[in-house]
C-alpha cells in the first residue's frame, strides 16, 4: 500500500510546492527590481 506511490507522492507535492512558490515569488521579485 506504502510501496509505489509512497515516496514519488512525497516528493511530488513537495516538487509542486516549491514550483508554485517559485512561479509566485519570481515575477514579483523582477517586478519590484524593475521598478
Amino acid at each position: 500500500m506504502y510501496g509505489t506511490f509512497g515516496g514519488y507522492t512525497r516528493w511530488a507535492v513537495v516538487f509542486l510546492i516549491i514550483f508554485v512558490l517559485f512561479i509566485l515569488l519570481v515575477p514579483g521579485y523582477g517586478g519590484q527590481q524593475g521598478c
